[in-house]
């Protein structure tokens, strides 16, 4: 998806989270058949695959659920990618797992969403993957959290049921200091109320349906660095061609003909003589465009160096970093341990040089740790063996964000997003606002008034 797409609020990517059997690849299968997103044949194959696996009802979570081993135990193992589009927007849907074994699944999902969908079985409420799926969501910098209240039917639509999700979700939020915007709509997703059309047997509920959250919640960028070109290949013509052109994707603002940029790591200064997309010259190109540039003068710039508009905000240079991370490996992680540092602008060798704290899921409050297990959060600081050229996560997802990889494994250990670069001492987590926010909601309850989109602020 282009980033541009996503600023003109014209494509949309979605990421459906919460833990096991709460519904989420039923949600996706409902979404696709009441917006008439789904052909004849799929149709046809699901309901081959429904008599074949389960019970001979038409099961909509096979519309997801791809693999046999997925079907053959009824849960979701990887991302699925499904695509519809409404005359409004079109949409990216990923069906993320449940299960904590899965977690580096979920977090490959939302971590290039614009919103994403939690859902909750009204039966049983919040449950630890409920926090552990939001702690991460809002680590992630979704632009909106929409809260679905699943299995309504099975709770006789009561509204008092819903209230307490909300009030247990808007706790973990508030807890976590974060502002993402929270959208609750109580669900019915095997029947499809309130999925696509509003249902009859919440008459409590004034607000939207899904699809309609999702056709209208604005996921404009809230602020833009700036254009930044990590360099991923030099490009030169034969027969002797003077032509040397940096290849690269374009993440934020816009690169022109004639601008001055900034060349990091190494601080040269330049200006851009030419830009060539697909294989074409322009003028200008926009974030999420995969381009090359020649510039003015004869500098030596590589893979890893990154091209930086001088009227951006500008980067940081820096070899140590302070960064929240999602464990995956099966071995715990400590002080000391080697690591290897993969980021856009680079691939370096580093040593975890402190863990400031783990994110305790019972109370959501952060504490002291001497090492990160499989699926923690916590926070970490690294030393690093040559310099990274990075961004605040909050500020830029794309120069913020990086995987660990095991240097002896070479596998993914763990996803990171910079907070900010140097050491720093631990900042312990701010006291829960929670009363002020559920108060607020049910106040607005009362007076029939928006409640329906409760922010985190």
């Amino acid at each position: 998806m282009s980033a541009t797409a996503t600023e003109l609020n014209t494509q949309i990517r979605i990421a459906t989270i919460g833990s096991v059997d709460d519904g989420k690849s039923t949600l996706i299968g409902r979404l696709l058949h009441d917006s008439k997103g789904i052909f004849e044949d799929q149709l046809n194959a699901v309901s081959r695959a429904s008599r074949r696996y389960g019970d001979g009802s038409f099961n909509l979570a096979l519309l997801t659920d791809g693999l046999r081993a997925e079907r053959e135990q009824g849960i979701t193992i990887d991302v699925a990618y499904r695509y519809f589009a409404t005359p409004n927007r079109s949409f990216v849907l990923a069906d993320t797992p449940g299960h904590a074994q899965f977690t580096r699944n979920m977090v490959t999902g939302a971590s290039v969403s614009d919103i994403a969908i939690v859902l909750v079985d009204a039966r049983h409420g919040v449950v630890e993957q409920t926090r552990r799926h939001v702690a991460i969501a809002a680590l992630l910098g979704v632009s909106h959290l929409v809260l679905a209240v699943n299995k309504m039917d099975l709770v006789d639509w009561s509204e008092t049921v819903f209230d307490e999700v909300v009030t247990d979700v808007a706790n973990i939020l508030t807890t976590l200091d974060s502002r993402v915007p929270l959208h609750p709509v109580p669900i019915c997703a095997t029947g499809g109320q309130n999925v696509v059309d509003r249902a009859e047997e919440s008459s409590w509920y004034d607000g939207p349906s899904i699809l309609d959250l999702l056709e209208r919640l604005d996921v404009s960028a809230s602020q833009d660095v700036g254009a930044r070109l990590a360099v991923q290949w030099t490009i030169r013509e034969h027969g002797g061609s003077d032509y040397r052109g940096y290849a690269g994707r374009l993440d934020g603002g816009t690169l022109a003909v004639g601008e001055r940029v900034v060349v990091y790591p190494k601080g040269y200064t330049s200006v851009v003589t030419s830009v060539t997309r697909a294989g074409a010259p322009t003028d200008e190109a926009i974030a999420g465009d995969a381009i090359a540039v020649e510039l003015q003068d004869d500098l030596d710039v590589g893979k890893n160096d990154v091209i930086v508009a001088a009227s951006a905000q500008q980067p940081v240079v820096t070899q140590q970093i302070v960064a929240d991370v999602c464990w995956f490996d099966e071995s715990s992680v400590s002080v000391g341990a080697p690591i290897v540092v993969r980021h856009s602008s680079g691939e370096v060798s580093g040593r975890i040089t402190a863990i400031q704290h783990r994110l305790d899921l019972d109370t959501l409050q952060n504490s002291s740790a001497q090492q990160l297990e499989l699926n923690d959060i916590g926070r970490i600081e690294i030393s690093l063996s040559s310099p990274l050229v990075v961004d605040a996560y909050t500020e830029h997802r794309a120069g913020g964000s990086a995987a660990l990889i095991s240097p002896t494994t070479n596998a993914t250990v763990g996803a990171l997003m910079v907070v900010r670069a140097g050491q720093a001492p631990a900042v312990p987590a701010p006291k829960a606002r929670a009363r002020r926010i559920i108060r607020d909601f049910f106040t607005a309850k009362e007076k029939n008034h928006d409640a329906f989109a409760l922010f985190a602020s």
